[in-house]
């Protein structure tokens, strides 16, 4: 690894504009926004992957493998990502730094403790609980109804055993005994919005307005009303700052938030596309999960945000996604990756498929795949970055250049629009990017939906919460299914994130762990060095 301000010098970045954390980390300044030497001029690639296995694909190792390949084509890149949660890292995907040759580094840290991002969010979003709690027990001045508060606890752990639990059960003040519960913390809502601000006075304004709780006179109750927001800011003070890292080329990565895209919008920071775009002239972006959460997600909730078009799309698949598609077959499984290209295609786009090598994989059915790309004029690239870092990722850097130079000014394209009711968003996103026919809301999520709209949240977008090993929202569902009903069946209220959570079929806010976990694997040896994470 060389230390971290040689990876700065890369992108012209100057000490003052730069925190170091250790040897190979550093917190980049917001005031890099406003300087006016830096304007926006990077490409912004947008990586998401055809519905995924449950080890995932290889996107995030795609991902820096592209930033390499185009850094060993002579451009300057840097590759965004989000923060690995531990969740994963100890359940059953294992890390999310990449791998073999395409890997940011150092790996073992970003995939633990990172800086401490994760900590003070997870933080941040207990506090506003425990002062809600504190407010509840010294007399509740506010008049908020105890059975109407949907702020949860946070911990960034997979643990069944706190969806549902019981809180001050020895009080004997107002909400003594209430039901509540945990979400992990790349559900918080304090993660999206930190992800999703703009500046510190955007952070603080998103903070103000989380919706706590309902007043027994039926208004809503606002972490601002609390009192709560100037601690939470200081506790997210050196959270909000980007990480900057390096992959095992040396080629920049700037690592910042990590909502998950089956339960978020999934995407790192705003912030983060935003400093890329100005010291970058390739920014390979990695979108979670498929193009149907993902990639969605990033065009209808981060790019009105942000503002940030993307020039392409690269859209990762694998022999092992096609065959679990197909349900063994790796032809039936074409149609899944036909839905993808199509939705990628209705944003608007450029789309470059990249087929990402695993070991077993067997030559011809490789070709079959690509076969099938050519088949719907789609230009595409086997991937070998695990093996050979950015050298098995220039294929598919060229392949995307010459996919932007043909089409240079995409007009993008939303799936809906702000104006549109929150049904009719939610209808629009199931029949155009999940291939529904129809969509039934559970009397529950339309009582949420009448109440928030009467509270005049009704114009923000919408945020579905869904599985991501389907198109549907039942898990055990594969291929491109037509003729189905996407079921809500709740919807809540994200109102300093700026959207609407529309919880699809059993989707859960708090994972649990396999039967055996990858915490099996992990240790430290006797030198201090820790293994098994991956």
């Amino acid at each position: 690894m060389l230390p971290i301000q040689e990876i700065a010098e890369k992108l012209s970045l100057s000490p003052h504009q730069y925190e170091t954390v250790g040897v190979y980390g550093a917190k980049l300044k917001l005031d890099l926004l406003d300087d006016p030497a830096l304007a926006p001029r990077g490409k912004f690639i947008l990586v998401t992957a055809t519905t995924p296995t449950t080890h995932g694909e290889g996107k995030t190792v795609v991902s820096i493998g592209l930033a390499q390949g185009l850094e060993r084509l002579g451009h300057t890149s840097i590759v965004t990502l989000r923060e690995p949660s531990l969740g994963p890292v100890f359940g059953v995907k294992g890390g999310a730094a990449g791998g073999g040759q395409s890997e940011v580094e150092p790996s073992e840290k970003i995939n633990l403790h990172f800086h401490g991002d994760f900590h003070a969010i997870t933080t941040a979003h207990n506090l506003l609980a425990a002062m809600i709690d504190a407010h509840l027990f010294h007399g509740n001045h506010l008049d908020i109804d105890p059975a109407q508060i949907p702020w949860p606890r946070a911990l960034d752990m997979n643990d069944r055993a706190l969806r549902h639990i019981a809180i001050s059960l020895d009080s004997k003040r107002d909400g003594a005994g209430r039901q509540s519960s945990f979400v992990i913390t790349a559900a918080s809502e304090i993660m999206a919005i930190l992800a999703l601000a703009a500046s510190r006075a955007d952070l603080r304004r998103r903070l103000n307005a989380i919706v706590v709780g309902v007043s027994r006179s039926g208004r809503p109750v606002t972490a601002g009303d609390v009192g709560a927001t100037g601690a939470m800011m200081a506790l997210l003070s050196d959270a909000i700052l980007p990480n900057l890292v390096q992959t095992t080329e040396g080629t920049p990565a700037l690592i910042h938030t990590g909502p998950f895209a089956n339960i978020a919008h999934g995407t790192c920071s705003v912030l983060s596309h935003r400093m890329a775009v100005r010291l970058a002239d390739f920014v390979v972006n990695e979108a979670g999960f498929a193009a149907d959460l993902g990639a969605e997600k990033y065009f209808d909730i981060v790019l009105r945000v942000s503002g940030i078009r993307p020039a392409a799309a690269v859209l990762v698949t694998s022999v092992q996604s096609m065959r679990a598609q197909g349900e063994g077959s790796l032809e039936a499984g074409y149609a899944n990756l036909t839905h993808h290209i199509r939705t990628l295609r209705g944003f608007g786009v450029p789309v470059v498929v990249a087929i990402n090598r695993f070991p077993a994989d067997h030559q011809d059915e490789l070709n079959g795949i690509a076969a099938e790309c050519r088949r719907h004029g789609v230009g595409c690239a086997f991937v070998e970055a695990y093996a050979e870092g950015g050298a098995g990722a220039i294929d598919l850097a060229e392949e995307l250049i010459s996919a932007i130079e043909t089409g240079p000014a995409p007009r993008v394209q939303f799936a809906y629009e702000l104006d549109d009711s929150p049904e009719e968003k939610i209808r629009k996103i199931a029949t155009k990017v999940y291939g529904a026919s129809r969509i039934a809301l559970s009397d529950v999520a339309g009582a949420h939906l009448a109440r928030f709209a009467e509270w005049g949240f009704a114009g923000l977008p919408v945020c579905i919460a869904k599985t991501q090993y389907s198109l549907t929202d039942d898990p055990k569902r594969m291929g491109a299914p037509s003729c189905w009903t996407l079921n809500i069946n709740d919807v809540l209220l994200s109102a300093g994130a700026g959207f609407l959570v529309a919880v699809a079929g059993n989707m859960m806010l708090m994972p649990g762990l396999p039967h055996d976990p990858r915490a099996l694997a992990i240790d430290v040896d006797e030198q201090g060095k820790i293994v098994g994470v991956a």
